[in-house]
């Protein structure tokens, strides 16, 4: 008889019920209502769900969710059972029978159905069930415009009704990972007016919220009737813990501090450097590299000389040598490689170093004598003076690297640091910027959705305050948003990211592994993105995956914690 192959969750122990589980968020909650999106911290997804989720039994070989993006195909149903395209502008979600509301007043554990679903984005678009104004926070509804209509067609059935016939775009709208896409009870809405007050935060969710401290914490407990299971362990109900504690750290010092005494069970995203501290005086902490969410970049202004001219561009480029950096500045734990508009962790999309033509891969080699004759060629032959603003986030040891890069082709560039409060009015909003810019949320490398990293460049676009109008690009959103199947849209994104890295429009670095560290007796973890901090471009979250996350107590106790 053939041996049973093992799957991959059974190397990460048997699960165990009890215990707590504590993680962190870097900023405080400023309400409990998804309405309220673009403020929220989404601490919500533990105790409200979304229609989708990520598919837990997927080889991590395969894909590993540990980017914001999920592609398409490897989304599934969560409340939905299934879903499909009955025509290329209607999506139609088929819900899970037998999905109650927690037993909270005023829900009191009635079953889920299709009317709560539409009356959710009803109410946060203006579509119906009274409701004629959407929520006034526009980046999320933005990427709703063209939704037409949302219908309940029967007690199980929803239809997403679309101007667009752009397959992608509706998916990665309706199943990103997101606040917004959270349900809360309609019953509740109806009696508070709103779900903003923490008290009447409701739910289908894992764990009920039972108390919030502003500025310390929220605590949750088990759903005792929690409808899911652990789809690894068909026979489990979720979710494991007892209770879930989210902390409110935003320190990140604090919160190492409190991950080496055992205080936090876990903390994503952590730099390199504080990684090797933490493996250094903390050996007992388990370590898991994810890629980071973009590749930092030097961000030219396009609409002035001199850097309107793709020669210096281009110099900048050749003057910066990425391998040594990646090997010496970040030990090995970088990418060595340059990046064009999307993230190479995004499986299928985008274009990889490892795909470029030759002679592109020769434009980002280390070749300062060719970056010398490309400045002579642009008419500065004894280089120039430059500034760069920056965020004061930005890691300046390494722009100090490329800082003496650029001084060695002749080109002498003065840093000027801005806080974040600063620098939004003065690049996003003022662009006020003369010369050079880097921010954390950089512009090459990144791991949103493909369709909307088409706005990064496009002439006039709140996220191109790079100033570039190029009509070649420009045309590329319109179109993906043209095409009606995945396969053509994925040959423009392709497109789009080569002519990016062909223009130079921005300076590619390298991009710095980051790392998951937790606690070893934290259990279920497989390195998925769990949490999403302020400093990467978007309020703080936590996935509803610390339901699969289990503790092994017995560990922890000899631990002496």
């Amino acid at each position: 008889m053939a041996k049973e192959v093992q799957k991959w969750w059974e190397q990460l122990g048997t699960p165990q019920y009890g215990g707590e589980i504590v993680l962190r968020i870097n900023r405080d909650i400023a309400n409990f209502d998804p309405y309220n999106f673009e403020m929220l911290p989404n601490i919500n997804s533990a105790w409200m769900e979304r229609l989708h989720a990520d598919d837990w039994t997927l080889d991590s070989t395969v894909y590993r969710y540990t980017t914001h993006f999920r592609p398409s195909e490897f989304v599934k149903g969560h409340l939905a059972e299934s879903f499909e395209f009955t025509d290329p502008n209607t999506y139609v979600i088929h819900l899970r029978k037998g999905i109650h509301w927690q037993d909270i007043s005023p829900a009191n554990g009635r079953e889920l159905t299709a009317e709560d679903v539409a009356f959710h984005y009803h109410r946060l678009f203006g579509l119906g069930s009274g409701f004629a104004k959407a929520s006034p926070y526009h980046a999320s509804v933005s990427s709703f415009k063209d939704l037409i209509s949302v219908t309940a067609i029967d007690r199980y059935t929803v239809v997403f009704k679309w101007k667009t016939r752009n397959p992608e775009f509706i998916m990665e709208t309706l199943q990103a990972p997101v606040s917004s896409q959270c349900l809360e009870s309609p019953k509740a809405v109806k009696q508070w007016g709103d779900v903003n007050d923490w008290h009447h935060a409701i739910g289908t969710g894992p764990f009920i919220l039972q108390n919030f401290e502003p500025g310390v914490a929220a605590t949750l407990i088990r759903n005792p009737n929690y409808w899911g299971h652990d789809e690894r362990y068909p026979q489990n109900q979720l979710p494991y813990a007892d209770s879930l504690k989210i902390m409110v750290i935003p320190n990140e010092a604090d919160a190492l501090a409190a991950l080496r005494a055992g205080k936090l069970d876990a903390i994503d995203q952590v730099p390199f450097s504080l990684a090797q501290e933490i493996r250094n005086t903390n050996p007992e902490i388990v370590q898991i590299m994810m890629p980071s969410p973009n590749t930092p970049s030097i961000d030219p202004r396009h609409d002035r000389p001199p850097f309107n001219d793709i020669r210096v561009r281009k110099a900048l480029q050749m003057a910066i040598d990425l391998p040594t950096i990646a090997r010496t500045y970040f030990g090995g734990s970088a990418v060595p490689y340059p990046s064009a508009l999307t993230s190479r962790d995004i499986t299928g999309w985008g274009l990889p170093y490892e795909d470029w033509p030759q002679d592109l891969k020769d434009e980002y080699a280390y070749n300062p004598t060719a970056a010398k004759q490309l400045l002579a060629e642009a008419g500065y032959p004894d280089g120039f003076k430059t500034n760069i603003v920056i965020e004061a986030t930005i890691d300046i040891k390494l722009l100090e690297i490329v800082q003496s890069y650029f001084r060695a082709v002749g080109i002498e560039m003065e840093i000027r640091p801005l806080s974040t409060a600063e620098f939004v009015p003065f690049v996003m909003t003022g662009r006020k910027q003369d010369q050079l810019v880097q921010r954390s949320a950089s512009s090459l490398g990144l791991a949103t959705e493909p369709i909307r990293q088409l706005e990064r460049f496009r002439t006039g676009s709140a996220p191109n305050y790079m100033m570039v109008n190029d009509p070649v690009f420009d045309a590329f959103l319109p179109r993906a948003m043209a095409a009606t199947n995945i396969n053509d849209i994925k040959k423009v994104i392709r497109k789009a990211n080569e002519y990016v890295a062909r223009q130079h429009l921005a300076i590619s670095l390298v991009q710095p592994l980051q790392y998951a560290l937790c606690q070893p007796w934290l259990k279920g973890y497989n390195g998925q993105l769990f949490a999403v901090s302020a400093a990467s471009g978007g309020p703080p979250m936590i996935f509803f995956y610390p339901a699969r996350f289990w503790i092994d107590q017995e560990m922890k106790r000899k631990m002496g914690h």
